[in-house]
């Protein structure tokens, strides 16, 4: 029955990010059930997720703390618009999340997914200005190699180029600036060697010889074209679908400033980032800076059903606030804002941090995953190891030395993806970007045995590239 539905699959279904002929003549991965941090397919094999099934994973697969409570919520109330009505839900989980973010975050807007969360954030502020009197400010400024969704107007924004593609005439300009990433410094900078970094927490590395050279280009923006921009977007301290890139807190904090001086917006995208991924509830932490929007999704509801928010300040939500008649309403919304089941999961995983400590229990697992990834450091092609938290990559390169990357029709990420699933192992390469993004409960023992299966994954395949 169930090879017939892969029949049926291939005939019908369209597969986002995968080019639908590599599986041709090749069955696509059946997911059949999840436990914990293990997927299984059609004929009983197992599976690591790896990547979290795509970041969101925090808790494990079948959580029975947020199983339960969505099934209670089931029997209660299933769906309500959001406009105009509110439910027991959405009330306890904006509390929470204030009460974990820091202040001024004050206000929580609802929305689906990571897309629409930044989406928000940019709406908000541009409608902001205009009810301001500040209509002149109107661009936004994004780091190129980072990721903010797929709408059209988060890849807008988007810095990394096979995403925005052919869709590049149907996008509003930005302006981008030039990534903090060390290993391929924009400045020219020599890569820093591991000894040249402090351990900061599990992983949260602060580079000590850094002058932040990288930093011109957006103060040269800012000479040129500060006056103009409402608000700065990027993801702290790691940044995701352009290639796990770990950047030091001290950059934040300088761009932070520069934002501050110059009356830009802070954005920060923590939909891959927040809800532990980095050692920390949030990233933001690490580098004690508050934005005045911040995006949440995928862990928000342990990866159970779809969720995102946007909080904000009470300064930007006053500018609103008003007589309907003054025009100031927020004109923004989705079918299923807010929905009652996805507030229970976010709930169930709110309980599940609460009553299993989990952050303070991260420490023995980031620490044995980015010690353990050290272990790929001598590989042939291992260019750069890299890592934070509860996430840690291996950029594969061609050529140590010159940093030289692989020719794409090589398609080195692709082969390490159909070897991994040999080793049990469900990995998604960014490219040429092999990485971890392991859901939070994973523990020390699978940590040392998913870095072994990973490494005897990168051997073979390096030894028939």
């Amino acid at each position: 029955m169930k090879d017939e539905l892969l029949d049926i699959d291939k005939k019908l279904i369209w597969h986002p990010y995968t080019q639908m002929k590599d599986f041709e003549n090749r069955d696509i991965l059946f997911v059949d059930r999840a436990d914990g941090v293990f997927l299984y397919d059609n004929r009983g094999n197992r599976y690591y997720d790896t990547i979290s099934s795509w970041w969101c994973v925090m808790h494990g697969h079948n959580n029975p703390v947020i199983k339960k409570a969505i099934k209670e919520q089931l029997d209660r109330l299933d769906q309500v618009h959001f406009a105009a009505t509110t439910h027991q839900g959405a009330i306890e989980l904006a509390r929470w999340l204030v009460d974990i973010t820091p202040e001024p975050l004050s206000k929580v807007f609802y929305s689906d997914n990571g897309s629409t969360a930044n989406e928000v954030a940019l709406k908000m502020s541009f409608q902001y200005r205009i009810l301001k009197g500040q209509e002149q400010r109107s661009k936004f400024v994004s780091l190129e190699r980072g990721y903010h969704g797929d709408t059209i107007g988060t890849i807008s924004l988007g810095g990394v180029p096979t995403f925005e593609g052919p869709f590049k005439p149907l996008t509003f300009d930005s302006i981008r600036i030039p990534a903090p990433y060390c290993y391929r410094c924009p400045a020219g900078c020599t890569a820093p060697d591991p000894s040249d970094w402090t351990d900061l927490n599990g992983g949260a590395f602060s580079r000590l010889n850094c002058s932040l050279e990288c930093l011109e280009p957006f103060r040269k923006v800012l000479s040129e074209q500060g006056a103009t921009i409402t608000a700065m977007v990027l993801e702290p301290l790691l940044m995701g679908a352009g290639g796990i890139i770990i950047y030091p807190p001290e950059y934040l904090r300088e761009l932070a400033s520069l934002c501050r001086e110059h009356g830009i917006h802070l954005i920060f995208d923590e939909v891959a980032t927040g809800f532990g991924r980095t050692g920390t509830m949030f990233a933001l932490e690490q580098a004690g800076v508050i934005p005045d929007f911040l995006c949440l999704s995928k862990g928000l509801t342990g990866g159970c059903l779809p969720l995102a928010v946007t909080l904000t300040t009470d300064e930007i939500y006053n500018e609103f606030y008003a007589d309907y008649s003054e025009g100031r309403t927020f004109f923004h919304g989705h079918t299923f804002t807010a929905n009652p089941l996805g507030c229970a999961a976010a709930l169930g995983s709110a309980r599940v941090f609460q009553e299993d400590d989990v952050i303070n229990g991260l420490e023995p697992r980031t620490l044995a995953l980015q010690k353990g990834k050290e272990y790929f450091r001598d590989l042939k092609y291992a260019g750069d190891v890299r890592g934070m938290g509860m996430a840690a990559a291996v950029e594969i390169v061609a050529d140590r030395k010159t940093k030289t990357p692989f020719d794409p029709s090589v398609r080195a990420g692709w082969q390490v993806y159909l070897k991994g699933l040999e080793k049990g192992l469900v990995l998604r390469p960014l490219g040429d970007v092999t990485y971890l993004f392991l859901p939070l409960c994973t523990t020390t023992a699978q940590i040392e045995d998913i870095l072994h299966r990973t490494r005897e994954t990168l051997e073979e395949v390096f030894a028939a590239l």
